[in-house]
């Protein structure tokens, strides 16, 4: 008669688990450079920036006091309606920018041309980083009150204006579209063709398959992918600026004349609630995003 098998303790040559190992000092240490980068690039704004906006000097003593009222008024009037007009050019621009780039990499995942998907996937890595005062002088020189398409296709008998809210959006859509198509097309590949066959073979449709297997699967990368587009519109400044001046009201167009001082002078802790209040709107969209990442990456991985 054997003698009874004694088992294996977790972590030894015959267990079934190996033994995680643990994170020494020398991981943390390699992390260190980078740590103090961001704390120094980002944690000393971040500080500055929230320091101006809840405090007041006086200018006759000096002395300086904690207030509420800079927070508060930068909630309050054209303030409170520049952050609006951000959110709502935000969040339509994101919602177009995401239909037309999921349909967009779609095309170039089930295109059986590699020239067209390696030229479109390298146009639009080009396109996604186009932005700011140049991508504003090509739509002037071409979509402007004189543009070249303006005048060949009279635009404005038919009521377009570049200088304006939905001129704007199609300004934003130029360089969000291409960014789409570079987060989707990855999250594309990952669905397995596999699931497809399964599906096919248990007499699902197209339409059934998508429904329920492909977009369940996608949601968190599109959600993702829109929360990514909605905070580069939210940030964006330059294009804007060059293109619509104050005609649009925008929070990061109300900053800089604040800071400026070209409406009214004095303003300069206000336009740093201003600022306190995208950062918080950020991180609140970063909340969002990064879970969302992590969450598709264990299906699409």
């Amino acid at each position: 008669m054997s003698a009874p098998t004694t088992p294996h303790p977790e972590g030894t040559a015959g267990g079934t688990t190996p033994r995680r190992r643990r994170r020494g000092p020398r991981t943390w240490l390699a992390t260190l450079p980078l740590l103090v980068f961001t704390g120094f690039c980002f944690g000393i704004p971040l500080a500055a920036i929230a320091f101006g906006a809840v405090t007041r000097t006086d200018p006759a003593t000096g002395a300086t006091s904690v207030t509420g009222e800079h927070l508060a008024r930068s909630l309050q009037g054209p303030y409170l309606g520049s952050l609006t007009g951000s959110v709502q050019l935000s969040a339509l621009t994101a919602l177009l920018a995401t239909l037309t780039g999921v349909l967009i990499a779609q095309a170039l995942v089930t295109s059986r041309s590699t020239a067209l998907r390696s030229a479109a996937l390298t146009a639009s890595g080009v396109l996604a980083n186009f932005g700011g005062v140049p991508l504003a002088f090509a739509f002037i020189a071409t979509a402007g009150i004189s543009g070249v398409v303006t005048r060949l296709a009279d635009l404005t008998g038919l009521g377009w204006d570049l200088y304006s809210f939905t001129g704007l959006t199609v300004v934003y859509l130029y360089f969000l579209i291409p960014l789409m198509v570079l987060v989707t097309v990855p999250a594309l590949d990952g669905l397995r063709p596999q699931w497809r066959e399964a599906a096919r073979n248990n007499g699902a449709t197209g339409w059934q398959y998508w429904r329920h297997v492909g977009l369940p699967v996608l949601a968190p990368s599109l959600l993702g992918g829109f929360v990514l587009l909605f905070g580069t519109a939210f940030a964006a400044h330059a294009t804007a600026a060059a293109l619509v001046g104050g005609s649009v009201p925008l929070v990061t167009l109300k900053i800089a004349d604040a800071l400026s001082g070209n409406v009214l002078t004095g303003q300069e802790n206000v336009a740093l609630a201003l600022g306190l209040d995208m950062i918080l709107i950020a991180g609140l969209v970063m909340a969002v995003y990064l879970p969302l990442q992590r969450r598709s990456a264990r299906w699409l991985r």
